[in-house]
């Protein structure tokens, strides 16, 4: 069994391991990205991210293709798995809480991706080499619009909104969306503020004093479309919150006109 892996790692903390036989480094970049230029020994791993609008069912369907396709770039479950994207770490976030929904059971992304790297670069292809996965699948990775409704009034559960104010407040909001507001009790806290600059979260204990909350404290992050609550849940878990991302965000829950909303 592999080493603990905390969520966020830095390029130091890449350095200091590469070669090391159970640490993988996924590009989420792409395959042709990937192959200009990559950091050394890490595979092309795009996994995507959960899609807006899914229900419990979808969830579960997304989770078994994801094992596929960690198979199918030779990730078994055993290694630590760290992802890295071009610097802004939303696709290496949102790649993340696919393989833990797929079972995945460590897995973290790299601060600052490849524009933080200071070390060599590899160029050309690497051939992949194909596993079967046994994983189980963790769909609780993923929030729903079911689980938060259902949730609403549970006072172990943060719901946290880290769109602008006027999102929040429905003055203001994309024009797709047929409702305008927040989710009833969330908490708004602006996600730039959680960053000190591209794919660098603030330290732990600036995160904590942001959110107000005992560390360890369940949250759901949401926003428009799941972008900026990627990378709030991205630096609240690195601040030692148990934090999800609610992929849905607004412009789910605006379209279920069951939903409560508030302005």
């Amino acid at each position: 069994m592999s080493p603990e892996l905390p969520p966020l790692v830095d390029a130091e903390w890449v350095r200091e391991r590469l070669g090391e036989p159970d640490l993988v480094l996924g590009d989420c970049r792409g395959p042709n990205a990937h192959q200009r230029g990559h950091l050394p020994g890490s595979i092309p791993l795009v996994l995507g991210s959960p899609p807006p609008l899914a229900d419990p069912e979808t969830i579960s369907e997304l989770a078994v293709e994801i094992q596929r396709r960690l198979g199918r770039h030779g990730v078994t479950g055993d290694e630590r798995l760290v992802l890295y994207d071009r610097g802004d770490c939303v696709g290496a976030a949102a790649s993340a809480q696919a393989a833990l929904l797929a079972g995945h059971p460590r897995v973290s992304v790299l601060a600052q991706g490849i524009a933080g790297w200071p070390g060599e670069i590899e160029e050309g292809a690497v051939e992949l080499q194909k596993t079967k996965v046994s994983l189980d699948p963790h769909p609780e990775a993923v929030p729903t619009w079911q689980e938060l409704r259902d949730r609403l009034d549970d006072p172990a559960l943060t719901i946290l909104d880290v769109r602008t104010p006027e999102e929040y407040s429905g003055r203001a909001g994309a024009p797709c969306d047929p409702r305008q507001g927040h989710i009833p009790g969330a908490v708004r806290l602006d996600y730039e503020l959680l960053f000190t600059g591209p794919g660098q979260p603030a330290p732990p204990e600036r995160v904590r004093e942001l959110a107000g909350l005992p560390e360890g404290a369940e949250i759901v992050a949401y926003c428009h479309s799941g972008s900026r609550s990627t990378l709030a849940a991205l630096a609240l878990r690195s601040a030692g919150y148990d934090a999800r991302n609610y992929p849905g965000s607004w412009h789910e829950w605006s379209r279920h006109e069951e939903l409560p909303a508030e302005r």
